[in-house]
């Protein structure tokens, strides 16, 4: 008893163990879930160095994989790769789009395809890789108008805008755009998407030189945002003040520049929060004082800007700002720190994939250095020539994905309307192949019943023959038998008593005179035994071959083929045999081997011509059926039931089936029976 206790206890103690065990893991993967908001959060806090942001987004990434697939999951999937974009880490975030992309197929999520997409598109774009860019902009689009996603189609129209703005495809760049507008007219609550259309078509007519249709979209991307919606530190503001005063200074108008540069300077957090905004302002108005001739905070404000982009190095900002301050150097008669800050602009910009930035910095070298003007001259009109034939270029590879791509749509389209019309012509095919299959099916039904009636008869014919043929042998043996009795009766007996009573009368007779006499009765009785003989003569005679009717019964059976079918019949009796010999079950089972193989020949054969023969060979009745159709495959075909009825009469006649037939080739049944030696009657 106390031992059955202890057992028990240790079993309470394992199943608690295992209880707990089960429930820390629950607690464990609720606690990953739950964690989850918090590890995003860290990921994105600006206050964190990277290596702590990256450990914590791929935490995130963790948790979320083992979710599943669902749109929760892609959102948050999106917010991983969202995080890892502004770490710039770009290995992480295109794998984690790709991922997205798999999943979102998987799903057949057209939403998320298109997102993914274009996701992949500001990949390509921020590693500069712009063919790619356009082509999964391109991919979004589309789906885009499939769904009819309107405000996602604007957005992703003004990327592509973007894009050719930024490869200086100005003319594809504005229909882009324009687009765009058309897209976001009549939705609500869309005027960052306003703001950005009308800030970009700004920029683009300032650089076209058309100031005036700059400044009046760079005002109305101003108007758009006193919408209070939109996020105020994204600074907005700020960047379009930027703008207007860009295209003021553009237009020499350098004192409004300079206004428009403060009043973006003045933007609360600026610095804090857009510190490359900032550091552009910076310049710009340190710019625009140079070419007003104010002196104050110069070049102090040109080194602040150059510190604070050479702190986060920016290649392309870094050479404006140089190229600025070798002008400023140059107005102030300093030679050598002009040309000093021309070559470091020329060498940086050279390391950049920016050809604008070296051209740029080429112009300013060969104003601050005469003496190899020409040098820079001649290498900034190659460069130049090079810029416009990429730029050109990069116009021409847009072009042709956009209309490869249509191409490629176009041909679906097309197969999808070909599949659609083989489907439409495959169901009325296949609804008309029915219909003869049914018309044909009755037919073959009919003719099977017409052919069990024919069948039917004949078995009757066969019943009536064997009858027949048992009644003509009976009333020939009695026939026989009366005119044997008659004979003898009537001739033979009635001789033999009268010579018997003249022999028994020789013994009342002397010898002399018997000798005589019973040499006359020896000779009557050689006449009595030729008699004899003669009747035996005759009764063979009249055993001579009866009238069989087995061939007329055949021949019916092929006159019936022949006006039911529109093949042609041809049909052969060798004269050597004798059919009356031919024992009645010989003759019930080939007549039924021929009516099975008629019957198969008309229902799969398809043939032309059926030919039968029969055949006399030494100890052998052969049966040959042969037709043109369409053949079979005898060794896979023959568990068919009528195949087996044709083997088992065979059978019955110890006879042997051999057949021969390949598809396309027709097929060859030969019969052969063994039989008497007498049944053949040879030609001698």
């Amino acid at each position: 008893m106390k031992k059955n206790c202890q057992i028990l206890f240790f079993l309470l103690i394992v199943l608690s163990f295992a209880c707990n065990r089960k429930n820390q893991v629950n607690k464990s993967i609720a606690s990953s879930e739950d964690s989850l908001p918090v590890y995003l959060k860290l990921a994105n806090d600006i206050n964190l160095p990277l290596s702590f942001k990256q450990k914590y987004n791929q935490k995130s990434l963790d948790i979320i994989l083992n979710q599943k697939n669902d749109s929760v999951n892609k959102i948050n999937l999106f917010k991983v790769a969202n995080r890892y974009y502004n770490m710039s880490d770009w290995k992480a975030y295109l794998k984690t789009t790709k991922l997205i992309l798999e999943r979102s197929r998987i799903t057949k999520d057209s939403v998320n395809m298109a997102k993914s997409y274009t996701y992949l598109g500001d990949y390509y774009v921020s590693v500069s890789i712009s063919d790619s860019a356009f082509l999964n902009y391109f991919k979004a689009e589309k789906i885009y108008i499939r769904i009819g996603d309107e405000y996602n189609l604007a957005k992703t129209y003004l990327s592509k805008a973007s894009l050719q703005y930024n490869e200086g495809d100005f003319f594809e760049s504005e229909i882009a755009v324009f687009k765009a507008l058309r897209n976001l007219k009549g939705l609500k609550n869309v005027n960052d998407q306003y703001y950005e259309c009308y800030n970009l078509l700004g920029i683009l007519y300032n650089e076209r030189e058309e100031y005036t249709k700059a400044l009046e979209f760079q005002n109305k991307a101003l108007k758009a945002l006193e919408d209070k919606s939109i996020p105020r530190e994204l600074h907005f503001t700020a960047t379009s003040l930027n703008n207007l005063g860009f295209i003021y200074m553009k237009m020499h108008n350098y004192k409004e520049a300079k206004l428009y540069f403060q009043r973006g300077l003045n933007e609360k957090r600026l610095f804090e929060e857009n510190t490359i905004l900032y550091a552009m302002l910076l310049d710009n108005l340190a710019y625009s004082k140079f070419k007003l001739k104010e002196s104050e905070d110069l070049p102090k404000l040109f080194f602040r800007s150059l510190k604070i982009r050479d702190s986060l190095m920016l290649k392309s900002a870094i050479v404006s700002n140089k190229i600025h301050l070798s002008e400023y150097y140059a107005a102030k008669k300093d030679t050598f720190k002009a040309i000093q800050f021309s070559k470091q602009a020329l060498i940086l910009s050279r390391t950049s994939s920016k050809l604008n930035s070296t051209l740029a910095a080429l112009k300013q070298i060969a104003v601050v250095d005469p003496k190899k003007e020409s040098i820079y001259s001649k290498e900034y009109i190659s460069l130049n020539e090079k810029l416009q034939k990429a730029e050109r270029k990069m116009g021409e590879k847009f072009s042709r994905i956009e209309y490869e791509t249509n191409e490629i749509k176009d041909q679906n389209s097309n197969l999808q309307e070909k599949n659609k019309t083989l489907i439409y012509v495959f169901s009325i095919c296949t609804l008309i192949g029915l219909f003869f299959y049914v018309y044909k099916t009755q037919q073959a039904k009919n003719r099977e019943l017409i052919f069990k009636q024919q069948q039917q008869i004949a078995n009757e014919d066969i019943y009536n023959l064997m009858l027949s043929q048992q009644n003509d042998i009976e009333l020939t043996r009695i026939k026989e038998k009366k005119k044997v009795a008659q004979d003898l009766h009537d001739g033979v007996l009635g001789r033999m008593f009268g010579v018997r009573i003249s022999l028994d009368s020789l013994d009342k007779v002397e010898e002399a005179e018997a000798a005589p006499k019973r040499k006359k009765y020896l000779t009557e009785l050689k006449h009595i035994e030729e008699d004899i003989r003669e009747i035996s003569h005759d009764l063979n005679r009249e055993k001579s071959e009866l009238i069989n009717n087995f061939i007329a019964i055949l021949n019916k059976l092929f006159d019936d083929q022949q006006n039911t079918y529109d093949s042609e019949l041809i049909t052969s009796f060798d004269s050597n045999i004798k059919w009356d010999l031919v024992s009645n079950a010989v003759k019930i089972n080939l007549y039924r081997i021929i009516q099975e193989a008629l019957q198969n020949c008309n229902k799969y054969a398809d043939a032309n011509t059926i030919t039968i023969e029969f055949k006399s060979e030494i100890d052998h009745l052969v049966l040959s059926i042969s037709d043109d159709g369409v053949g079979f495959n005898a060794n896979r075909t023959k568990n068919g039931i009528g195949l087996q009825n044709i083997y088992y009469r065979a059978a019955e006649c110890n006879g042997t089936v051999n057949i021969k037939s390949a598809k396309g080739e027709g097929t060859l049944l030969v019969i052969k029976v063994p039989i008497d030696q007498k049944i053949n009657l040879q030609n001698t």
